[in-house]
């Protein structure tokens, strides 16, 4: 059992697992998309040991050269850390490296993934800007904005409703006022009729 046994010996002695990593983390640099294929244990033991490389490469300086030279053991995999991928990781804060599993080799059935600089993968950069693209369907924070436009359009059209009822309104008062009036005058004018009928 391992425990608390942070580090896979991948059953190796310590140079020839030294050497080993440093051979992949130059492969992994020098590669043309950044992504080479191993084994999951060993993209794993990689991850720990590139990672604290690729940030030391974002100060170009002298001491910090020499101290990933002292990793690598490769000129042409230095110069490109540090002139390319340090350029291109420089906002990112951590978690350069992901890995990706592919399934299991046929001979021996290991766990098979790609291991691959994060920030090199064009295809998945791509999906993103398509989904900061396209308009969300949330109604969180976008969706509330549209509320209140309808809000304050609903609120006018209200407004203009209670204008033109008022505007209205007071034509039917009148014409309501003339028949009662009217109504009015003719019961006066039976009244005096009755009364002088009355009278003569």
């Amino acid at each position: 059992m391992r425990h608390g046994k942070k580090v896979n010996h991948l059953g190796r002695t310590s140079a020839h697992r030294h050497a080993l990593l440093s051979n992949m983390a130059s492969s992994l640099i020098l590669s043309k998309n950044k992504k080479i294929v191993t084994t999951l244990a060993k993209a794993k033991a990689l991850r720990t040991y590139i990672e604290p490389l690729i940030s030391r490469s974002k100060e170009d300086s002298t001491h910090s050269r020499r101290l990933v030279f002292s990793y690598l053991k490769n000129k042409e995999a230095v110069t490109e850390l540090f002139r390319e991928v340090a350029t291109k990781i420089a906002q990112r804060p951590g978690g350069y490296t992901r890995i990706l599993k592919t399934g299991f080799r046929k001979g021996d059935a290991a766990d098979m993934c790609f291991i691959e600089l994060v920030d090199y993968n064009e295809a998945l950069l791509a999906e993103k800007q398509e989904k900061k693209a396209k308009p969300t369907t949330r109604r969180s924070r976008g969706g509330a904005k549209k509320t209140t436009d309808k809000v304050e359009t609903t609120e006018v059209t209200t407004t203009e409703v209670k204008a033109e009822a008022k505007a209205k309104a007071p034509k039917k008062k009148a014409k309501d006022e003339t028949p009662v009036v009217d109504e009015q005058n003719e019961q006066e004018k039976s009244a005096e009729e009755n009364a002088e009928g009355a009278k003569e």
